[in-house]
């Protein structure tokens, strides 16, 4: 399902089986996350430097074949024997760095100014076969099945790393309780501390979720938590989400945005910030951030509210998307 232009449906097309090139893997895709950012670069919100692409960076499948060893990425513990012919990997958004710059030289690969994203600036798993950069593929822990794997690979995430820096938090708000925020609901309890989740008002099945999850407050995004918060992360793609949150937040805490697009933050003032209250974002991912959660994910362990539809009908679930019809994650199946 290939990404032409900004606005257009993805369309279905017959292409030639890829080739994994120097230090690269063929990967038979079995199942690949719709996530929000798809959705952000189908609208035009986030560039698609050089289409036709295809989408998708959720991505979990087998290794059919391996390219030779690249010079460039020698063999680490990320293309040990865990990550032979036959494994079971996964694959995300982060799909390439440079290795050599001063961000991957001290562990903030994921700001690289080289870097390459799947299904952004290489194409990814809205397909049945994808090509991959053995260092960053991740095995999939035993257990898990395809499906209830692929959004960790993004969703979990891009979660898990905006709990980074919510150090020492014990009451976390989540604004925005879909893919994301219901996996890391998992996470913080799992850690004996409490969420509160924050949906669109009269969303009753994504309140219905967040309890089922042992949320300890659900309510929705207007509304005051009953208790003054040490931490707030924000999933939905709305700037005015910063400002709410900066109200109910305790002195010292933060409020965390975990999008790669938002709408503009409307201005506010300086005694919401005062108090040593911090805003920042998140970028991307690192390769500890996916191994840390992989690890962690049977441990915890994660079960995935997961709609599943057919790659034909990927554009169907960026549309429920987009319309906050999804409770939860969407997965595209691969015959």
């Amino acid at each position: 399902m290939i990404f032409e232009q900004p606005r257009s449906p993805l369309r279905l097309v017959e292409r030639e089986r890829p080739t994994a090139g120097p230090g690269q893997a063929l990967i038979r895709v079995r199942a690949c996350g719709v996530c929000r950012t798809d959705l952000h670069l189908l609208d035009g919100e986030v560039a698609v430097p050089a289409p036709p692409r295809i989408l998708g960076h959720q991505i979990v499948g087998t290794i059919e074949a391996i390219g030779a060893e690249s010079p460039t990425a020698p063999a680490g513990e990320e293309t040990a024997a865990e990550l032979a012919l036959g494994a079971r990997v996964g694959v995300p958004w982060l799909g390439f760095t440079c290795g050599s710059c001063r961000y991957c030289r001290s562990g903030r690969e994921n700001l690289c100014p080289r870097a390459r994203f799947t299904g952004r600036d290489i194409d990814g798993g809205f397909a049945d076969w994808t090509v991959a950069d053995l260092r960053y593929c991740f095995p999939i822990p035993a257990g898990f099945s395809d499906i209830q794997a692929a959004p960790l690979l993004c969703a979990g995430l891009i979660g898990y790393r905006a709990l980074r820096f919510c150090e020492g938090a014990h009451r976390i708000g989540l604004y925005g309780f879909g893919a994301s925020a219901h996996i890391l609901a998992q996470v913080i309890r799992h850690q004996q501390r409490e969420v509160f989740a924050f949906t669109r008002a009269g969303d009753r099945e994504a309140q219905e979720l967040a309890r089922s999850l042992g949320a300890d407050w659900v309510g929705s995004s207007e509304q005051a938590p009953p208790v003054e918060l040490e931490a707030a992360i924000i999933f939905a793609p709305l700037g005015p989400l910063m400002t709410s949150a900066l109200r109910v937040i305790a002195p010292g805490g933060a409020v965390v945005s975990a999008g790669i697009h938002m709408s503009d933050i409307p201005s506010f003032p300086y005694s919401l910030l005062w108090m040593e209250r911090s805003l920042r974002s998140v970028a991307n991912l690192t390769r500890r951030d996916g191994h840390e959660l992989l690890a962690l994910a049977p441990q915890v362990p994660i079960k995935t509210h997961v709609s599943t539809y057919p790659l034909e009908r990927v554009n169907e679930a960026l549309d429920e998307l987009r319309g906050g019809r999804l409770t939860g994650a969407a997965v595209v199946t691969i015959a």
